[in-house]
């Protein structure tokens, strides 16, 4: 019997691209990138794990800040070389503090803040 595992389409390096949206809004919460281990994980436990490039490791989204993200849906593209994660955020999904990593929208050919950094006191 065939798995989401045999349809997918790892780069060389054994990883593909997942994108992370909020199920009931729709925002774009950010892009992240996943192994083989890190789906299975996803899959087995219904909490999103990611494959860290810079800590070459698995990364549990929310391990350490709390802001952990809750899968709802799995789906992979017509090509089968990127997920669409769709999950229920808990608190920001970005490092920076805000609700999404694409904060920054171009303007005039350069990046503009479109989002300030929430205060350290403010709930995202």
């Amino acid at each position: 019997m065939s798995t989401v595992l045999d349809q997918l389409k790892f780069d060389a390096a054994g990883l593909i691209p997942a994108i992370a949206q909020q199920h009931d809004s729709g925002e774009v919460l950010m892009l992240a990138w996943m192994n083989r281990e890190a789906i299975e994980e996803t899959l087995a436990t219904g909490r999103t794990c990611y494959w860290s490039r810079s800590r070459r490791r698995l990364w549990r989204k929310g391990e350490t800040s709390g802001h952990v993200q809750r899968l709802v849906e799995m789906r992979l593209d017509c090509d089968g070389d990127t997920l669409l994660l769709k999950v229920d955020q808990t608190g920001p999904a970005c490092h920076t503090g805000r609700r999404s990593c694409f904060f920054r929208r171009v303007e005039a050919g350069e990046p503009v803040e479109a989002e300030p950094v929430p205060a350290r006191n403010e709930s995202p």
